[in-house]
């Protein structure tokens, strides 16, 4: 496997523990997807019995697919980081603002 270095948004906090990615309220994915091209909704979400191992891994943003976001440039996360959590009954990023 090979490493790359790149700047990205950090996800600070993840409030939704029943995910496979989430360890003491922390996200450790290597990135996550924010959207579906309208609402922001986490789309690296989903439930698994077991979490991750690699805790010393922070998810960056990979990509924002909500054009509307005012932080969204070019489906890109421009922001110092997110937070990750329910928002309507939704899994949500929370620092999704409209333009």
């Amino acid at each position: 496997m090979k490493t790359i270095t790149i700047e990205t948004p950090l996800v600070s906090e993840c409030s939704v523990t029943e995910c496979a990615y989430n360890l003491n309220s922390d996200c450790h994915a290597r990135a996550i997807t924010i959207g579906d091209g309208v609402h922001p909704g986490c789309d690296t979400f989903f439930v698994n019995r077991n979490h991750t191992k690699a805790v010393m891994r922070m998810a960056g943003i990979g990509a924002c697919k909500v054009e509307t976001c005012k932080f969204n440039d070019d489906f890109e996360c421009i922001t110092e980081n997110i937070r990750v959590g329910r928002s309507k009954g939704e899994i949500s990023c929370l620092t999704f603002a409209s333009c």
